[in-house]
């Protein structure tokens, strides 16, 4: 990847190789491990850096938050000048914006009269307080409909792009943007810092995303990229607190803000965090019912920390092929450095051998650089080596894209072929589904023409599993042994999964009427 000058746009390709080496350094503006950080950067390849600086409350020097911001993307970029640091603006503002005052030149780029007063927070507020929209008297959402609050976003954008960040995390998109019809003034707002960033920024971009399945205005998208978080299934049959991903929605396509258009955008996968950890042990929960509060009881970063080293690992490894194999488009965005929250989790300190309670999860081994790591270096490295060409050899059809056959038809026999194909079986349940369902859209097959279905999925357990495959999702027409069909019996073929995070495709011949496994 070469350092060069964006100029306002980035190609489809250049997009994807920062997407596909995506690290989550969430605060990394405030870290006290800074040099083993940057360390480890350099060592696993890390191109794009998310969440790297930003702020949900406000700190106390605004501008020495600024100058925090500027030394880290300096350090950074000594390290690799092809590095992409991402910022956040969220969506929430709080009393302490009055303590700021408004610089001339925001004004001035909105064409308004320059006055000596700081940000108004009451003017961002939304006028009705829909629930949940304003909190208290300290903080609350901000509405983009208010100038003041456009103002605000301008403001923070600008001050990032003169630090040397290229990308901004714009938070819950669909809720400040609630009373903003048609995304109006989102859309103008964007712009501005689009074109103040052609300017001023390093390489003369900014790249904007946002928690969002994307948002389409007259065939334009709003975003250069999207943010999707995980969803999950808990698996109750297995020990400890297992889950297995869910195919998360769709990324919306269009034509991009750098002028060429995709049927669907490319995305980054993340594990969030929106507060640690919702139980205390005391209360004694039932696994079953605590399975179902948010992750086993935690925000998704706080889940994968708390697990063990070995099931920290193979998780990661999971998600990475879930993701490759589920969302070709999509790129599992790695968990480096985040905040827990609530959590605490005990950790043997390097060096002193004393047990400690860390409150920010970090990947960095543990040594004299990071005493409390996590030490998941060498598995990001590992497998950022290793997904090569796993998207091209299994990866299904977009998420939003059709599943094929709706008007097709045997071309020797004339008998038309089925729009629905559902694969099921004891496996199912690993997957998001529940098992045996024969109607389950979750492992639905694409037809990809000539007879053939076919759909992948990376089975994250090992063992014996029964499939079979049900045309139209009934259970009047199953094909699994041979090329006989059966007719709501218990017959299945089976199939012996010996690793974890094992891929497999099936193939659905309906012509010949064959059903086969390929493990990857």
């Amino acid at each position: 990847m070469n350092h060069s000058n964006f100029n306002g746009s980035i190609s489809r390709e250049a997009l994807e190789r920062y997407l596909s080496r995506a690290i989550t350094a969430a605060d990394l503006v405030n870290s006290d491990t800074l040099d083993d950080d940057l360390r480890m950067i350099r060592n696993i390849g890390a191109k794009f850096l998310g969440r790297a600086s930003g702020v949900w409350t406000l700190e106390p020097d605004d501008e020495a938050h600024f100058r925090k911001s500027r030394t880290l993307a300096e350090r950074v970029h000594e390290v690799d000048p092809d590095i992409m640091l991402q910022t956040c603006i969220f969506e929430a503002i709080f009393k302490g914006v009055e303590n700021i005052e408004i610089p001339d030149w925001v004004f001035k780029a909105f064409q308004l009269p320059v006055e000596r007063r700081t940000f108004r927070f009451a003017d961002m507020l939304f006028d009705g307080k829909p629930h949940g929209y304003v909190w208290d008297d300290n903080g609350g959402i901000p509405n983009i409909e208010k100038q003041e609050t456009r103002l605000w976003f301008f403001y923070r954008a600008a001050s990032y792009i003169d630090a040397g960040f290229e990308a901004i995390h714009m938070g819950q998109i669909h809720l400040y943007t609630a009373e903003d019809t048609g995304f109006t003034k989102t859309m103008a707002l964007f712009e501005k810092i689009r074109d103040y960033a052609k300017s001023n920024a390093r390489r003369g971009i900014v790249l904007l995303d946002a928690h969002t399945h994307g948002v389409n205005v007259k065939g334009r998208l709003l975003f250069d990229f999207h943010s999707m978080p995980y969803s999950r299934m808990p698996i109750l049959d297995k020990p400890g607190d297992k889950l297995a991903l869910v195919q998360e929605g769709f990324s919306e396509g269009g034509l991009t803000p750098s002028g060429w258009s995709c049927d669907a955008l490319p995305v980054i996968m993340e594990l969030d965090n929106w507060g640690g950890q919702f139980f205390d042990e005391k209360e004694g929960i039932p696994e079953e019912r605590r399975a179902w509060m948010e992750w086993w009881g935690y925000d998704q970063i706080s889940w994968f920390a708390s697990q063990d080293d070995e099931s920290r690992n193979r998780f990661l490894e999971y998600a990475l092929k879930w993701t490759a194999v589920n969302n070709t488009n999509a790129y599992l965005q790695m968990p480096v450095r985040r905040t827990l929250g609530s959590c605490r989790i005990q950790i043997t300190a390097w060096g002193t051998g004393e047990e400690s309670s860390s409150s920010c999860y970090q990947a960095n081994p543990p040594g004299d650089g990071c005493p409390l790591g996590f030490g998941l270096e060498e598995t990001i490295t590992r497998l950022w080596q290793s997904e090569t060409d796993l998207r091209q050899r299994a990866g299904n059809p977009l998420p939003n894209t059709s599943y094929g056959a709706e008007d097709s038809y045997d071309p020797e026999t004339g008998i038309k072929l089925p729009a629905r194909v559902i694969l099921f079986g004891s496996f199912q349940h690993h997957l998001g589904a529940i098992n045996h369902d024969s109607n389950s859209e979750t492992t639905r097959m694409y037809y990809v023409g000539d007879g053939i279905y076919k759909r992948s999925f990376v089975f994250p357990f090992r063992g014996s599993f029964e499939y079979a495959v049900a045309p139209y999702g009934t259970l009047s027409q199953l094909y699994s042994i041979d090329n006989y069909p059966r007719s709501g019996s218990e017959t299945r073929s089976t199939l012996e999964i010996e690793c974890e995070n094992t891929v497999v495709t099936f193939v659905f011949n309906i012509r010949s009427r064959s059903l086969t496994a390929y493990v990857i």
